[in-house]
C-alpha cells in the first residue's frame, strides 16, 4: 500500500510542478486567441491644433450708411516665411446671409467655415419643412451669436479653433448693418469699426479718427485701404495683395454679398516719404540700399 501511494504522489506533484513552472513562463499558453493579451500599441496622433501653425494677419472692418465693408490680405505666413501669397480669408457662407473674415490658423478656419456651411443648410431646412411656402436664412447677428458658443464650448475642452473672427452682414432683428468680432475664448465684440490681428494696434486707432456714422462706401473703401497699406508698412506678416468684402443692408436682409478678386494696393511712392529717405546716424542716405 504505502508503495503504491508513492507510485501515485509523486507523478502527480511532477505534473502539477510542471504545469506550474509552464504557466510562469509560458503564462498564455493555453488561453484562447481572443483572451490574450497583447502589448499596448502607440497612443492615437492629436487631431487638433495644437498651435498655430499656418496663419494669416490682421481682418479689419468699417460699416458705411448702406452696408459693411471687409479687408483682408491674402498672405498665408509658415512661421516667419511667407508661404502662400493668394489665399482668402474672408468667405461667403452658404445658406446664410452674412460674410465671415478670420485672422489666425487658417485649417481652423476652413473648419469653422465648413461648420456654419452645415448649420446654416440645417437650420434653412428646418424652417422650410415647418413653412412649405417661405425659409429663411440666418443673419449675421444669428451667426455671431452661434459662434460665441462654438469657441467658448472648444476653449473649455482646451481645444480652441486659434481664430479671431469677424462676422458681418445684418442684424436680423432691426435690419440694419450688423459687424461683430469673436475671438478663440469666446469673447465677442459689436462696434462699427473692427480690426483683428496687428491691426488692433496700428489701424484701429486710424478708423476710430475717421469713422462717422454717414461714411459712403467709396470712403470707407478708401480708409480700409490707408488702413492696410499702414499694416504693409509695419507688419511683417502682411501683404499688399487684399480683398475686399461687401454685405449691403436692403431691409430685414442683407441685399448683396460680394467678395472681390485679389488686387495689389498702389505702393507707388511709398518708401519716398520723408521719414524713410532721411539721412540717419550721420550717414550718407539712411543706411540701407
Amino acid at each position: 500500500l504505502v508503495v503504491w501511494c508513492i507510485a501515485v504522489w509523486i507523478p502527480s506533484v511532477a505534473l502539477a510542478s510542471n504545469s506550474h513552472s509552464s504557466s510562469l513562463f509560458f503564462p498564455q499558453r493555453n488561453l484562447p486567441h481572443s483572451k490574450m493579451s497583447f502589448p499596448p500599441t502607440a497612443s492615437a496622433s492629436r487631431q487638433h491644433t495644437t498651435r498655430p501653425t499656418t496663419t494669416g494677419t490682421s481682418v479689419l472692418g468699417i460699416v458705411y450708411d448702406k452696408g459693411v465693408l471687409l479687408a483682408a490680405d491674402t498672405l498665408l505666413s509658415y512661421g516667419s516665411m511667407a508661404k502662400a501669397q493668394g489665399v482668402p480669408r474672408l468667405k461667403v457662407v452658404s445658406h446664410a446671409n452674412c460674410i465671415v473674415g478670420a485672422s489666425g490658423e487658417y485649417s481652423d478656419f476652413q473648419a469653422v467655415i465648413d461648420l456654419l456651411e452645415r448649420k446654416a443648410l440645417e437650420e434653412e431646412t428646418s424652417v422650410l419643412s415647418d413653412s412649405l411656402y417661405t425659409s429663411k436664412p440666418m443673419s449675421a447677428s444669428q451667426i455671431w451669436n452661434y459662434l460665441r458658443f462654438v469657441m467658448y464650448s472648444k476653449r473649455n475642452k482646451f481645444d480652441p479653433y486659434w481664430n479671431d473672427l469677424v462676422v458681418a452682414g445684418t442684424d436680423s432683428t432691426t435690419g440694419k448693418p450688423f459687424l461683430g468680432m469673436i475671438d478663440k475664448i469666446g469673447t465677442t465684440v459689436q462696434e462699427n469699426f473692427i480690426a483683428t490681428g496687428y491691426g488692433g494696434y496700428m489701424a484701429l486707432p486710424l478708423l476710430r479718427e475717421k469713422w462717422r456714422p454717414d461714411l459712403t462706401e467709396g470712403e470707407a473703401r478708401a480708409l480700409l485701404e490707408d488702413c492696410m497699406k499702414v499694416l504693409f508698412y509695419r507688419d511683417c506678416r502682411a501683404s499688399s495683395r487684399i480683398q475686399l468684402a461687401k454685405a449691403e443692408a436692403a431691409g430685414a436682409e442683407a441685399s448683396t454679398f460680394i467678395v472681390s478678386d485679389p488686387y495689389d494696393l498702389d505702393m507707388s511712392g511709398g518708401w519716398d516719404a520723408p521719414s524713410f529717405v532721411e539721412a540717419k546716424g550721420d550717414l550718407d542716405g539712411d543706411g540701407g540700399w
